[in-house]
């Protein structure tokens, strides 16, 4: 698989990734959230290059997760906004920022706070199942072909890699800490 051929695959992550799959656009869509609009706003919080920004802002409209809304007409100047497409992007940011939040943070804690208006209160990003509400793990999840897939798909994904009677994912231990040498303690 191609990076330049990922919008091609039968497969939902391939796909999404070939529209938000660089560091550079996510960040954008973390900026977006955080109510920045402008693109000289987006180059000084990011301290991104002028040409990757406008690259990257162009796919993001050409995609339809930010639409260009004039803010003012002699010189026309516009800024970008979150469409319902982009909105809906708020879920993938949020588990990264979890995760992150998880394995990624130094020992004075998360370096934001995010608050639900609707109840007051910080929480921690949780992804559930849409039927039953439970939070979901690995785990306990089971891929099963859907109706969009091709035959030839269907036979890469669930084929191969299944180990074991239930074909359940296995939590090994983190690797033990190294000293300086990278030897394990």
């Amino acid at each position: 698989m191609r990076w330049n051929e990922l919008d091609e695959e039968h497969c939902s992550i391939a796909r999404t990734l070939s529209i938000i799959g660089d560091r550079w656009t996510l960040l954008i869509l973390r900026e977006c959230f955080m109510r920045v609009r402008r693109f000289e706003y987006f180059q000084n919080r990011l301290g991104i290059t002028r040409h990757v920004l406008a690259d990257r802002l162009r796919k993001l409209v050409e995609a339809g997760l930010l639409v260009r809304v004039p803010y003012q007409e002699r010189p026309l100047r516009e800024e970008y906004r979150l469409t319902e497409k982009g909105l809906d992007i708020y879920p993938v940011l949020m588990s990264i920022l979890s995760w992150g939040d998880r394995w990624r943070t130094d020992s004075e804690g998360v370096p934001v706070l995010h608050r639900h208006l609707d109840c007051g209160h910080h929480f921690r990003p949780v992804v559930s199942c849409s039927e039953c509400g439970e939070p979901l793990d690995p785990r306990r999840v089971s891929p099963e072909p859907g109706p969009g897939i091709t035959d030839e798909a269907a036979l890469r994904y669930f084929t191969f890699g299944r180990h074991g009677s239930s074909g359940a994912l296995q939590a090994h231990p983190q690797p033990a800490p190294t000293d300086d040498d990278g030897a394990v303690d």
